[in-house]
């Protein structure tokens, strides 16, 4: 069912737009590089999201000449890089929190966490020396 709020649009506007056949964007969509938003009528539906995505597959395809398999793979790879992006802005601003209250930390939080680090004092280094035979 198609999300209340977004502009969408239909199969035959975004074909007319990029000039291609609609055939062509029903293959990019079981090949699973598309997912239009459905109706309930099941008419497909376009976000600006999938238009944005269909330029990026045009682009590999039209402009240099990778296959729907290398398509498919670039796709993923965005995708992947992107949630690291998300997680490590995340990490940094943790750490930012961290390094600017350092003494945060409460009962609950240290009793809760995953790895506990309790204060300890550095035990003594023992030395060993091997004495001549």
């Amino acid at each position: 069912m198609a999300k209340r709020g977004k502009a969408a649009y239909m199969i035959s506007a975004v074909a007319q737009t990029y000039n291609i056949h609609p055939q062509t964007l029903r293959l990019y969509e079981r090949e699973g590089l598309l997912k239009p938003l459905r109706t309930e009528g099941n008419t497909r539906l376009y976000t600006q999201e999938d238009i944005e995505r269909l330029e990026l597959i045009l682009s590999l395809t039209r402009d240099m000449g990778v296959n729907l398999a290398g398509v498919e793979v670039v796709l993923n790879m965005r995708e992947k890089m992107e949630r690291m992006q998300r997680q490590m802005e995340d990490f940094v601003r943790l750490l930012q929190r961290e390094l600017a209250n350092p003494q945060r930390g409460t009962a609950d939080e240290i009793k809760n966490a995953l790895v506990r680090l309790m204060p300890r004092h550095p035990a003594p280094v023992q030395h060993h020396n091997k004495k001549s035979q």
